[in-house]
C-alpha cells in the first residue's frame, strides 16, 4: 500500500517531490521519484512496505518501462509463474509490483483483466511514448487526475494533486450538489472543477506526443442471475461459497509484516476472522475492535463472544463517546475529499488502534452489497406495495403524523427509520434508495443552492445503475446501486482514508473477483429469503459461528452524532458560506430544539468544512 503522484508537462524535481510528500501518511517507509526529462514525465512514490520489503522499491524500472504502483495483487505468484514460463526474468524475490511491470510488457492493456487485487498504477512506456493508468474493479485504491492542454497530472489524493500549480482552484458546483444528495461524490466527479476520479474498473492511456487521453473500462459489476443455482442443493452452494471465502482469505494473509483482523461481532467480519484463524492460527493473528460506553452504539460484547468462540487473541479498546468526539478535530485535519458518512470516525479510531501492532488488517467490507445485507433490500418489497395501495393524500397525512414523533438520537431509533422510509417510499423505484440514504432532502437541496434541483439530474448515477441492471428484480437492481455507487464512492473511500491516515493497509476478502463472480450469479432468493438478509452467506457462517451471532440484528459502526449536534458539542463555530449559511443556521436550530432530526445534513457540512483538500478553493460557479 502506497501513495503515487506524477505529471507530464512543465515542472521540476521540487514539484514532484512536493506532490509526493503530501502522501507521506500513505507511505511512511520510503519516498523516491523518477524523471524522464526528454519526455517530460515525472513520477513519485511513497512506500508502505508490505511485500518483498528489500526488493520492492519504487519507482521500479525494467528496460523501457517504469511503474509507480499502489495496492496489492493477490494472484501475483500464479501470474509470476506464467510470465516466467514465457521468458520473463525477475530481479526481485517476490514483489507483486514487478509482476505488474512484466505483465504489462506481456499483455499490454489487457493486464488489468488478469489481476486479482486492489490497485492504482501508472506505467511509463518510453518506447511507445505513453502512460498507461489503471484502477481496480471496485476503486479500492484512489486515482485523481487532471488533463488539460499541456498537462496530465495524477495523485492518490486531491491534496497532493492540488500541489501542482496548474490544477484548478474552483469548487465544482455539480459535484457539490451530488455531495449533499448522496453524502459522497460519485466518480468520475470530484469537488474540484476540472479534476476527475478514474472510475473503478477503468484504465487510461495518454499519448505523450499528441496529449490525447483515452479511457477504457475493462470491467463493470453486472448482476446476471443463474436460475439453475436456485435448484442446487443448499449443501453444495454452501460448500462452494465457503471454498471461495477460504481461498480469498488465504490470498490476503500473504504479507511480510504483521497481519490482524477487524472484528465487530457482525456476521461479515466474524466469518472472515473465523476462516483466517483456522488457516493461520492464534499465534500469528489477533483480532481488534473498539467499544463505547453508550449501549446502543456498542458492539464489543458481540465481538468478545465471537473471539472466545473462534479462539482469537482479542484486543479491545474501550472509549467513552466523549473521548471519541474529542478526536474529531484530528480526523478533520487529515481528511482528504470529504464523505458524509459519520462511521469514518469510529473506523479511523479502530484503524489507529490496530496500527499499534499490525500493518495489515482484514475486514468484512463488500458482503452487504453483494449478498443483500442492508435493510433497504427488505424495504423495497414493501415500497412497491405501498406505492400501489396508499393514495398520495394519505401518504402526506402519514408523513405529517410521523414528523410529530419525538426525535431520538439512539442508534437507528424507530422514529429515524420510519421518517427515512416515508421520505423515499413514494418515489419512483430508481430514486428510492438514494433518497433514503440522502443527507439532504429535495427541499434542503433547493435551499442550499438557491435553485430547484431536479432529482433525475442529481441522482443520474443511481438511476443509471438501477435501469441498466440486466435483471428486473428489485434486489438485483439494489445490489447494482450499492456496488456501483455506495460501495465504491462511500464505503471503500471511508476505509481507505481512515486506514491510510494511520499507514494501515486494509484488505477485503469479500471483494475477491472469483467470489464476486459467484455472488453476482446468485438469484435473489439465495440472498434475501423470508425476510432473512444474506441468506446463503449466513448458511456458511452457521458452520463457523454461534447461532445468535449469525442471526443477530445488523448494527452499523456509528457514534451519537445527532446527540452531539443537539447538545452543541460539535459544529458550534462552523463557518458555512452563503447561501448555505442560512440553511445551516436554521437546520441546526431546529435540530437543537428537537423539532427535527437533521444530523445527516449537519454532519455533511462539518466534513466538508474540515477537508484539507478543499482549502483555498474559490466558490463554485453557477450551473448552466
Amino acid at each position: 500500500m502506497c501513495g503515487i503522484a506524477g505529471f507530464v508537462g512543465r515542472g521540476d524535481r521540487a514539484l514532484i517531490e512536493r506532490m509526493t510528500s503530501r502522501l507521506a501518511h500513505r507511505g511512511p517507509d520510503a519516498q523516491a521519484v523518477a524523471i524522464d526529462g526528454a519526455q517530460g514525465v515525472h513520477l513519485g512514490h511513497r512506500r508502505l512496505s508490505i511485500l518483498d520489503v528489500q526488493g520492492g522499491a519504487q519507482p521500479m524500472s525494467d528496460g523501457d518501462l517504469t511503474i509507480v504502483f499502489n495496492g496489492e495483487i493477490y494472484n501475483f505468484q500464479a501470474l509470476r509463474e506464467e510470465l516466467e514460463r514465457g521468458g520473463a526474468v525477475f530481479r526481485s524475490d517476490h514483489s507483486d509490483t514487478e509482476v505488474v511491470l512484466h505483465g504489462y510488457r506481456a499483455w499490454g492493456d489487457a493486464l488489468p483483466e488478469r489481476l486479482n487485487g486492489m490497485w492504482a498504477f501508472v506505467i511509463h512506456d518510453r518506447r511507445a511514448r505513453t502512460l498507461f493508468c489503471s484502477r481496480d474493479r471496485f476503486g479500492k485504491k484512489p486515482f485523481y487526475y487532471r488533463h488539460a492542454p499541456g498537462l496530465f497530472a495524477f495523485a492518490s489524493e486531491l491534496s497532493a494533486l492540488r500541489a501542482h500549480p496548474d490544477v484548478p482552484s474552483s469548487l465544482d458546483r455539480v459535484a457539490l450538489r451530488k455531495y449533499f444528495a448522496y453524502g459522497f461524490v460519485p466518480a468520475p466527479l470530484t469537488l474540484v472543477e476540472g479534476v476527475r476520479k478514474l472510475p473503478g474498473g477503468c484504465s487510461l492511456r495518454l499519448d505523450l506526443a499528441s496529449g490525447r487521453l483515452s479511457e477504457h473500462c475493462y470491467w463493470r459489476y453486472r448482476v446476471e442471475p443463474d436460475a439453475a443455482l436456485a435448484s442446487r442443493p443448499t449443501a453444495a452452494l454452501v460448500e462452494e461459497l465457503a471454498g471461495l471465502i477460504d481461498r480469498s482469505v488465504a490470498r490476503r494473509l500473504v504479507a511480510d509484516v504483521p497481519v490482524g483482523l477487524f472484528l465487530s461481532g457482525g456476521v461479515d467480519s466474524s466469518t472472515i476472522a473465523a476462516v483466517a484463524l483456522r488457516q493461520a492460527g492464534r499465534e500469528r493473528l489477533r483480532t481488534y475492535s473498539i467499544g463505547f460506553d453508550e449501549a446502543s452504539f456498542d458492539e464489543s460484547a458481540s465481538a468478545r463472544a465471537v473471539a472466545a468462540h473462534i479462539g482469537a487473541d482479542h484486543q479491545l479498546r474501550r472509549l467513552s463517546v466523549e473521548e471519541a468526539r474529542a478526536r474529531l478535530p484530528a480526523l478533520l485535519a487529515g481528511i482528504d475529499e470529504p464523505i458524509a458518512d459519520s462511521s469514518i470516525l469510529p473506523t479511523w479510531l479502530l484503524c489507529g488502534f490496530a496500527r499499534e501492532q499490525v500493518t495489515v488488517a482484514l475486514g468484512g467490507d463488500g458482503a452487504d452489497e453483494l449478498f443483500a445485507g442492508y435493510d433497504p433490500f427488505k424495504a423495497l418489497r414493501y415500497a412497491r406495495w405501498y406505492s400501489r395501495m396508499v393514495p398520495r393524500p394519505v401518504h402526506r397525512a402519514i408523513c405529517t403524523l410521523a414528523s410529530r414523533m419525538p426525535v431520538s438520537h439512539r442508534y437507528m431509533s424507530f422514529d429515524f427509520r420510519l421518517k427515512r422510509l416515508l421520505r423515499g417510499i413514494d418515489r419512483k423505484p430508481a430514486l428510492r434508495l438514494p433518497v433514503w440514504l440522502a443527507p439532504a432532502s429535495e427541499m434542503d437541496l433547493a435551499e442550499l443552492f438557491a435553485d430547484p434541483v431536479p432529482l433525475d439530474e442529481v441522482y443520474s448515477e443511481a438511476i443509471e445503475a438501477w435501469e441498466n441492471c440486466p435483471s428486473d428484480d428489485d434486489v438485483d437492481r439494489a445490489s447494482s446501486f450499492f456496488v456501483d455507487l455506495y460501495l465504491q464512492d462511500d464505503i471503500l473511500v471511508k476505509v481507505d482514508r481512515a486506514s491510510m491516515l494511520h499507514s494501515l493497509e486494509v484488505r477485503a476478502p469479500f471483494l475477491d473477483i472469483e467470489l464476486v463472480d459467484f455472488a453476482r450469479r446468485l438469484p435473489s432468493s439465495l440472498k434475501l429469503r423470508g425476510g432473512q438478509t444474506k441468506w446463503l452467506l449466513k448458511e456458511v457462517a452457521a458452520t463457523l459461528l454461534p447461532h445468535d451471532i449469525v442471526h443477530r440484528r445488523k448494527q452499523g459502526f456509528a457514534l451519537p452524532v445527532g446527540r452531539w449536534l443537539a447538545e452543541g458539542r460539535i459544529g458550534e463555530s462552523l463557518e458555512v458560506p452563503a447561501p448555505r449559511a442560512d440553511v445551516w443556521t436554521r437546520r441546526l436550530a431546529e435540530h437543537r430544539a428537537g423539532s427535527a432530526d437533521h444530523r445527516l445534513y449537519l454532519w455533511s457540512e462539518i466534513m466538508l468544512s474540515g477537508s484539507r483538500a478543499l482549502e483555498g478553493l474559490r466558490p463554485a460557479q453557477a450551473v448552466q
